[in-house]
């Protein structure tokens, strides 16, 4: 029995007065494992939505298998629902399955190989005994056992309510209810949020088993790279979304490629765009027609004089039709990519500049970070791990003098500090997001170092209140703040949540040239993985471990 496509024709969605998705196709045949990817809002979770059916598209169709399974944001059962009652859901196709194989081969024993039913039997329990086979229904009970442990689920009480589960651990059951099911195609909307790095890798493995299609949404880029056949690049583009074979490295890869064709037809371009306005100007000078003859060309010039004139005459034509042509033609200049601002900073710095920026000595807060013992020197790389709890936040509000720990902190003179916090506040919620920026740099900066052109906000969101924009796109103008006027230590909690994929490998990319120290805590094993600089793994506040850097 071969498992069904997943099949998108020209999908089209339109929320408010804005539209989603036009005219968006998709193909994704069983043992493809699809990734969609692009900048918050362009459709990622709106287009799961319509393949799944929990919302119509507008115009377009969408061809699914009857057994389709689909992880949202939100769990589908309510709060009185327990543990045992969602897998009991999850394995019903599967005792279904084994009860009709059960039933059939009591008929078939019964039946008669010559009567006139027995073939049409035989080809029932064919077709359900592979059905079985490629759900792997005999192992089910123990698979789920397996995957409740792996998702760190395996210690609670199959009677517990969802009610009392956090919504992380509701999140993960959930997802642990599809891996369960096995459905012959599966959605997955960010299936790694609240996952730690074992229970991420387990899921993978778990994915890359699924014999039916997978399409996923997702900023985790090493879930995409470990588990993706094919990426969908969502971002608006001349001819539409654009697909990419391989993971995440091959499509990173291609990506490059693309940006160094661009840049170069662009500065080919430009370059002949010069050439064209200088030669007709200068042809143009030359046809003037008040000019007289030179000396040179006063024998034979009359006789000569028309004959050039329209030489000359065509050449003009010619340059200033080429000119318009490319003119109207040309390729846009290639986005800047994300970069630290190279400024010199007004703030004091004190004598022993050989000195560490900032040393912590036992430095701790009860309950929340165990006690510290760490330099952060001037241009360090430094990156802080550790488990949930473990104090990673902590340690940051502590570097940046938010936070007075038990313990010693010495700090530099005129240490001038900025500190990228995972909840952003701005005082002024009434402001646009353009004044905001204006009104924290100053005007000159501002003019210096444009919000619109450091990539981190779209233009049309810029005249908004601060107010009332996102929580993700208030965090990017608290990241654009710290790259136009970085500090001498800047500190950054999680700075890829709320980011895409592009823009986090942009804004690692700056982090291994900007000025000044960065020290940095983050849960995104792409980055961790990829880490260039010190590491510091903090341990538990309540068992009083000591947290050192190396």
């Amino acid at each position: 029995m071969s498992q069904p496509a997943l099949l998108a024709h020209d999908l089209v969605r339109t929320l408010g007065d804005r539209r989603v998705l036009d005219g968006v196709s998709l193909t994704a045949s069983p043992g493809h494992r699809i990734g969609l990817i692009g900048e918050n809002g362009v459709g990622k979770s709106t287009l799961l939505r319509l393949l799944a059916g929990t919302d119509e598209p507008d115009a377009g169709q969408v061809v699914r298998p009857p057994d389709l399974g689909f992880l949202q944001q939100e769990m589908p059962y309510d709060a009185g629902a327990t543990i045992a009652g969602v897998l009991d859901d999850a394995l019903r196709e599967a005792r279904a399955d084994l009860a009709a194989l059960e039933r059939l081969t009591e008929q078939l024993a019964r039946t008669a190989e010559d009567a006139p039913g027995y073939a049409a039997l035989l080809d029932a329990y064919g077709a359900r005994l592979e059905q079985a086979q490629e759900r792997e229904v005999w192992d089910a009970d123990r698979r789920a056992a397996l995957v409740l442990d792996g998702l760190g689920l395996g210690a609670f009480g199959p009677q517990r309510a969802l009610g009392s589960l956090s919504g992380g651990q509701r999140g993960r059951l959930a997802l642990a209810a599809l891996l369960v099911r096995r459905p012959s195609a599966l959605l997955l909307d960010e299936p790694t949020n609240h996952l730690d790095d074992e229970a991420a890798a387990f899921v993978e493995e778990q994915v890359r088993a699924l014999p039916g299609a997978v399409v996923v949404a997702s900023h985790d880029r090493a879930f995409l790279d470990a588990v993706c056949t094919d990426l969908i690049d969502l971002d608006p583009a001349v001819g539409g979304p654009v697909r990419y074979g391989g993971d995440y490295s091959a499509y990173l890869a291609e990506k490059h490629a693309e940006r160094e064709r661009w840049e170069r037809r662009w500065a080919e371009e430009q370059e002949e765009l010069a050439a064209l306005r200088v030669s007709a100007q200068v042809t143009a000078h030359r046809v003037a027609p008040d000019r007289g003859p030179r000396d040179s060309e006063k024998m034979g010039y009359g006789h000569r004089a028309g004959r050039v004139q329209s030489q000359i005459s065509r050449r003009v034509r010619n340059a200033a039709r080429r000119l318009e042509e490319l003119e109207r033609a040309q390729v846009g200049e290639p986005p800047r990519p994300l970069r630290f601002a190279r400024t010199v900073l007004a703030a004091p710095v004190a004598a022993d500049a050989d000195g560490p920026l900032v040393a912590l000595d036992g430095a701790g807060v009860p309950g929340r970070l165990a006690p510290v013992r760490a330099e952060v020197a001037p241009a360090d790389r430094l990156l802080v791990t550790g488990g949930n709890g473990a104090g990673k936040s902590t340690l940051l509000a502590v570097l940046a003098g938010r936070l007075v720990p038990q313990g010693e902190v010495r700090r530099r003179r005129g240490l001038t500090v900025g500190l990228l916090a995972q909840d952003t506040v701005f005082e002024r919620p009434e402001l646009s997001v353009r004044d905001t920026y204006e009104r924290a740099l100053g005007a000159e900066r501002a003019e210096a170092v444009p919000l619109g052109a450091l990539g981190l906000l779209h233009e049309a969101d810029l005249d908004k209140p601060v107010g009332r924009v996102s929580v993700g796109q208030r965090r990017r103008l608290a990241l654009a703040l710290l790259v136009a006027r970085p500090p001498q230590l800047l500190l950054l909690d999680e700075p890829t949540n709320h980011l895409s994929p592009r823009l986090c490998d942009e804004l690692e990319a700056a982090l291994g040239t900007g000025p000044g120290a960065i020290v940095l805590a983050s849960h995104d094993r792409w980055l961790r993985e990829r880490w260039q600089g010190r590491e510091i793994r903090l341990g538990s506040a309540r068992e009083g471990r000591v947290g050192t850097g190396r």
